[in-house]
């Protein structure tokens, strides 16, 4: 049995990768400094050894055949420099994947600055009610799987075989310190999803055009008998007018699939090339949500998903953990947790949510916790895609620039706070029975929503 070490086993990208190689047959192990759910409670399910930190002793601890390396190891750690120093073998997370999973199935890609995992986590459903058994790597856990990851299973309709696919998120961030294109031009996918395109992760990329190039490099790799689902978007026009070899079908405002008669309960009508081809009634909200699930449509049937069962499939569809995930309630007080960092990201969940809840009082309580948000690179943007909350609370810890500053446009709405204590103990104070309390970060926050549900729930 061949033994793996990872390096930075805590992130969603390389937790997945870990329960994958243990699957198919490899000793795994890894390392990292912070770990929370649902990776750390993953890891700890599937029994896999982590050792907390970045030293190089671990190296005796963990004599492995092979040092798969996240981008969360960087030059300078002790444990990348006694790996370098030793010779020791080390290879990329996505390379490994591509290498020993990827190569033999068809790959569907779901690419964008945004909705990658909610629409990953679609794809790999409507497959999968489909019969088709695929394999996926997810940076979220579906709750309809209640993992981040597999390998392919047993189809359906081929009880004597194992599903040929395997949709993965693909992730523009870079791959590792040794490797600074894009995660996604290793997957090497048949059915590429573009979802959407904005600048973003501003401490590797200078502005948009950079980000567009590892687009087109990825667009290069998709076979001229693929499928590029691409929204219909400028920023992605842009990318495919480079080049582009394969069928492409759009989707968004006058694309080949579009969103129609959307009803109060969040129903609505599938339309392809202007005429209604199914109906898709089930219970998430927002128009964000609409488009991810006609780009789905539109790449399950690439997969041979018929439209009829892709919109019954996505009926049955239940949203990703840490997407608008509803974590408890208190006091009459419900708090939500959801993943949103971008400006847009922000922007759109707060409008799902004031969707939902009508005339009620929204208390958006941010996080800028992203390597972008970090350096203040679009704190410009932060009010505005703030405005339809009722009350802001913005948690200024670990934080640069000033956030007092930049959020002011927001005027008495806004909360800034620098020490998790009292900045709960300030929501808390704030809210009221029939309040929705949204709390919007990329990390664990110190648990921030354990913590708002037991002060509310002593709340007098």
């Amino acid at each position: 049995m061949k033994h793996i070490h990872i390096i930075g086993i805590g992130g969603t990208f390389m937790g997945g990768v870990a329960a994958i190689a243990q699957e198919a047959g490899f000793k795994v192990s890894g390392c990292d400094a912070k770990m929370y759910p649902p990776m750390s409670t993953q890891l700890e399910a599937l029994g896999i050894d982590v050792h907390e930190g970045f030293d190089a002793a671990q190296l005796a601890q963990f004599p492995a055949d092979m040092y798969v390396i996240g981008n969360v190891a960087k030059r300078g750690m002790d444990v990348v420099e006694a790996i370098l120093n030793k010779g020791l073998p080390y290879i990329s997370g996505p390379q490994w994947l591509a290498e020993n999973v990827l190569h033999h199935h068809w790959v569907l890609g779901v690419a964008g600055t945004h909705g990658k995992t909610t629409t990953a986590s679609m794809l790999a459903w409507v497959l999968e009610y489909a019969g088709l058994a695929p394999g996926f790597l997810i940076g979220g856990v579906p709750q309809n799987f209640s993992v981040s990851a597999r390998l392919p299973q047993t189809p359906r309709q081929d009880p004597n075989s194992k599903s040929p696919f395997f949709v993965i998120e693909a992730d523009e961030y870079d791959t590792a310190f040794f490797d600074k294109r894009s995660k996604f031009v290793h997957y090497r996918p048949r059915t590429a999803v573009l979802n959407n395109l904005e600048y973003d992760h501003a401490d590797i990329f200078p502005d948009l055009a950079a980000i567009q190039t590892q687009f087109h490099h990825l667009v290069r790799t998709v076979p001229s008998e693929g499928l590029i689902v691409c929204n219909k978007q400028e920023s992605l026009r842009e990318v495919l007018d480079k080049g582009c070899w394969t069928p492409v079908e759009t989707f968004g405002a006058a694309g080949d699939w579009q969103v129609a008669n959307v009803g109060a309960d969040g129903s609505f009508d599938v339309l392809l090339d202007g005429k209604k081809a199914g109906h898709v009634a089930w219970e998430l909200i927002g128009e964000h949500n609409r488009q991810n699930a006609v780009a789905v449509i539109a790449a399950a049937r690439h997969a041979g998903v018929d439209i009829q069962t892709a919109c019954a499939a996505l009926g049955e569809f239940k949203n990703v953990k840490r997407r608008m995930e509803i974590k408890g309630v208190a006091n009459g007080v419900t708090v939500y947790d959801d993943f949103a960092h971008h400006p847009t990201a922000i922007e759109t969940t707060v409008a799902g949510l004031r969707q939902k809840v009508g005339a009620a009082r929204i208390l958006a309580v941010l996080e800028p916790r992203s390597n972008t948000m970090k350096l203040g690179t679009m704190k410009a943007a932060l009010p505005a895609s703030l405005q339809e909350a009722d009350t802001v609370f913005c948690y200024a810890g670990g934080v640069d620039w000033d956030v007092a500053e930049a959020l002011s446009p927001l005027g008495a709405k806004l909360h800034v706070g620098k020490e998790l204590e009292a900045f709960v103990a300030d929501i808390v104070a704030q809210a009221q029975s029939g309040d929705h309390i949204l709390v919007m970060s990329n990390s664990g926050f110190g648990s921030i929503h354990d913590k708002l549900l037991k002060a509310l729930t002593a709340k007098n």
